[in-house]
């Protein structure tokens, strides 16, 4: 819905900070929200934390929520605030209950795409408390038997292989990095920004990893690491707009390049032609699949082969100076101030009804008719919300 008159948005809550660890970053971008929404003559305030939010709520003093909490347990992104929001009846921007948390859950993600036959790095999930000796199931690791057709603009699907498929018990993090082969990724499977991730190159690397891994809630990952391009693709209500290529200074692209770093370069679009078309495709099927909505990033890795394997899906992406949304949204002519006005558009889109894509969700397939993406020529081209 597009809003052309700042008082029809009433008293804004714009929510940050909260108790995840990823509160320091979701302070920045609840900072830089707050002061765009006022440049543009929005009634915004800044709430610190879910509780303080919802004491707020219940009292009626704000009308909607520009939700910038990042991560779980406290952090707003993982369907627990979208929840209590919906209870309340108070709109609020990016995805729902389902869509936030399925999202938060890189291991559930995965399946889903594996489902929905959408390209996603080999894995191996390790229940919390069991790196060292047990895990719940070893996860049949997948991988497409080639590049996907559908998204490479071939007539037919591509064919979803999974090597494995029984469950597993008694698998360490070394018994399941040799299912997958080195190199690996081991991390949280419920953290954002780079939290507890380490590139594990060597077997007696490992357990230094998964001691990391388990410091924050949640099951562990471990999946294959793809050797390549990191790219990531914004969407924008139905837009997903140019993709970026990340090219740290280092080897990768951690916590510290992410939010500090002043020499991680940012190449926008990441790539050409029908490859950046099929990213961009790839990226609005994936997003759809988990029944996201609104607002989000697709991160991405692009093999030397070319073959996309999808990572996952940030809901609540961050708004600092070096994010990314921001960067990519900039190349299409929409400033900063402008994409916060319509992020928070997409709350009335969800107070409508018509911003809670979870129940299409399903229909995002790769053997469908595919994903056909909008004009980013125009920052008025497709729907008002990002």
């Amino acid at each position: 819905m597009k809003i052309n008159d700042a008082r029809e948005f009433g008293r804004v809550a714009v929510v940050m900070g909260g108790e995840s660890a990823e509160r320091e970053v979701s302070l920045d971008s609840g900072r830089n929200v707050l002061a765009a929404l006022r440049a543009r003559g929005v009634d915004a305030h800044a709430v610190d934390g879910i509780p303080a939010l919802l004491d707020a709520l219940r009292a009626g003093h704000y009308a909607r929520v520009f939700n910038i909490l990042h991560g779980q347990h406290g952090g707003g992104e993982d369907g627990v605030l979208q929840g209590a929001l919906d209870s309340l009846h108070v709109p609020y921007t990016g995805s729902g209950v389902l869509g936030s948390a399925l999202s938060m859950d890189k291991v559930r993600t995965k399946q889903v795409w594996i489902a929905q036959g959408l390209p996603t790095p080999r894995f191996v999930a390790l229940r919390k408390g069991r790196t060292h000796s047990h895990a719940a199931a070893a996860l049949a690791p997948f991988r497409p038997a080639d590049t996907f057709p559908h998204f490479a603009g071939e007539g037919t699907a591509g064919r979803a292989v999974a090597g494995g498929g029984r469950n597993s018990d008694g698998v360490d993090v070394h018994a399941a990095a040799a299912k997958i082969g080195l190199p690996v990724i081991v991390k949280p499977a419920c953290e954002g920004s780079s939290v507890g991730v380490t590139r594990v190159h060597r077997e007696e690397d490992l357990a230094a990893a998964a001691e990391l891994a388990a410091r924050y809630p949640g099951d562990l990952l471990v999946e294959e690491l793809i050797e390549g391009d990191e790219l990531t693709v914004a969407v924008l209500g139905r837009e997903a707009l140019p993709s970026i290529r990340i090219v740290p200074k280092g080897t990768f692209y951690d916590y510290h390049a992410k939010y500090v770093a002043e020499d991680t370069q940012y190449l926008c679009p990441g790539l050409d032609g029908a490859a950046e078309a099929e990213l961009r495709a790839l990226a609005l099927a994936a997003f759809d699949a988990v029944g996201c909505a609104g607002w989000g990033r697709v991160d991405v890795m692009r093999d030397h082969e070319g073959r996309n394997f999808l990572l996952e899906v940030n809901t609540a992406p961050g708004m600092t100076s070096h994010s990314l949304v921001p960067k990519a949204a900039g190349t299409v002519g929409i400033d900063f101030e402008t994409l916060c006005w319509r992020v928070l558009e997409t709350s009335f889109d969800r107070e409508m009804g018509a911003g809670n894509r979870e129940s299409v969700a399903g229909n995002a397939r790769a053997g469908s008719s595919g994903a056909r993406l909008p004009a980013t020529g125009s920052r008025d081209s497709g729907r008002s919300t990002p």
